[in-house]
């Protein structure tokens, strides 16, 4: 059974094998996310052709990102709750924790969709939407926010399994969902003309499949319990804990992505085309930090499971791993998005003028390819060891006191450049890594744990 292998590799022997293993579906998954968002650009900016839409696309995305990342973050408690239960073989806990989470999750998807249905308008006008993508942008978020509650149960599914061990059937769910956005998005936009709301409705739909059938894959999977319907209900403690640790990555999610909302809406302001250059910038960097984010999504659980086994040497051991391995790519993305960036943009779109603004923003940005493959396997130790509350700060630290105001300061100079905006991301990683590697000293020297846990 693939979970009790590798909940074992993890906790015990090797630790760099397991560790590969673990990160690469989670890489592939990301990759296939990633292009999930981005063929709707890559089929609009082909099909549909004109700057407002593209500029929808890329900002209603950037809009439904909100509660993506707030989801993301309160799934992170799930996940991490988990897998210290699988690493202390508390197996009948552990599925109780899934119920619970069905639940919780179950009215989060349902607040989310009306929430985001009532504030779309809004949302709209404090980005500054130029005019000519302002119905586009409506459309387009109206759309995928009725199907937030397939997104939710998406990353439900992931998160659980992951916390398990078992990071191939979320890269199985996801793969699912991007053939079918594929396959929609060439039939909507490309022969029905419909444009970002055909993107949109892609989208959804294809969410929904997956979720369908992912479920139906489920059902014939063998868990390192059985799964008892007694277990869905609204069990306070264990809703609690998953509350207790992911709200703090949700939190600070959700600011970090404001932040980015910020620096959008001052993009936004300069014009149609540094808006639509800013979202295929915005879309090459989704792919870009897909190495990074694996790392760090792979710390969470495999830190998770062994501190659940006592193990937190193995633990530290994993993040050294991984931020070697991590950065040993980052500096190929550096390069890469640095000197290459008209040519990562104009994957999605042909327009000269947007390329040159896409590819002006990339080289300010690339510095941050080598931050991130440091500071994601920091987060993700920390948020493994449960210390999400430091997660928090130090990332509320780098976007709101660093990436935003540093934006916006940029943008009123005489006469602003996507490259100096596309800086401030680089010296909010910076920033954060200085905090994490300083809280990571005093974390070894005052947790009483350390002392009583062996390897």
């Amino acid at each position: 059974m693939e979970t009790t292998e590798q909940r074992n590799a993890f906790t015990e022997g090797p630790i760099l094998r397991p560790l590969i293993r673990f990160t690469v579906p989670i890489m592939l998954a990301l990759f296939l996310q990633a292009m999930y968002g981005a063929v709707d650009l890559i089929v609009v900016g082909q099909f549909a052709g004109d700057a407002g839409s593209v500029s929808a696309v890329s900002t209603g995305s950037t809009m439904m990102n909100l509660p993506m990342m707030i989801i993301f973050g309160l799934t992170m408690g799930a996940t991490v709750l988990i897998g210290r239960k699988i690493g202390e073989r508390n197996y009948e806990e552990a599925g109780e924790i899934v119920g619970a989470s069905v639940v919780l999750f179950a009215i989060v998807g349902a607040a989310f969709t009306a929430l985001m249905l009532a504030l779309c308008h809004p949302f709209a006008q404090v980005m500054q939407v130029p005019e000519e993508a302002y119905d586009f942008t409506i459309q387009y978020v109206m759309i995928c926010a009725s199907g937030t509650i397939f997104i939710v149960a998406y990353n439900v599914l992931s998160a659980i399994f992951r916390g398990l061990g078992n990071s191939t059937l979320p890269l199985i769910f996801v793969a699912i969902a991007c053939v079918v956005n594929i396959a929609g998005d060439l039939l909507l936009v490309a022969v029905f003309h419909m444009g970002a709301a055909g993107a949109a409705i892609a989208t959804v739909a294809a969410q929904a499949v997956s979720v369908v059938l992912s479920l139906a894959i489920i059902r014939r999977t063998k868990l390192p319990f059985h799964f008892r319907r007694s277990y869905i209900r609204l069990n306070v403690p264990h809703i609690a804990g998953i509350v207790r640790l992911g709200f703090p990555i949700a939190l600070q999610d959700t600011l970090t992505n404001v932040s980015f909302l910020v620096v959008n809406a001052v993009i936004n302001n300069m014009g149609v085309i540094t808006s639509a250059g800013y979202g295929i910038a915005q879309k090459v960097t989704s792919f870009i930090l897909l190495i990074p984010s694996a790392f760090g999504s792979a710390m969470s659980a495999f830190v998770a499971q062994n501190i659940g086994a006592r193990r937190p040497h193995r633990a530290r051991r994993a993040m050294f791993y991984g931020m070697g391995l991590a950065l040993g790519m980052g500096v190929f993305m550096f390069l890469l998005s640095f000197f290459f960036g008209d040519r990562l943009a104009a994957i999605f779109n042909g327009e000269a003028a947007i390329i040159s603004a896409a590819a002006e923003y990339l080289r300010g940005f690339s510095f941050d390819c080598l931050m991130v493959s440091v500071l994601f396997c920091f987060t993700g130790y920390f948020n493994g060891c449960g210390r999400t509350l430091f997660v928090m700060v130090q990332g509320l630290i780098g976007a709101l006191a660093v990436r935003m105001p540093f934006a916006i300061l940029m943008s009123m100079r005489p006469e602003p450049t996507l490259f100096s905006i596309g800086l401030a991301t680089p010296l909010a990683s910076l920033t954060s890594i200085v905090l994490c590697a300083v809280y990571y000293r005093h974390y070894r020297k005052n947790d009483p744990l350390e002392g009583q846990m062996s390897e």
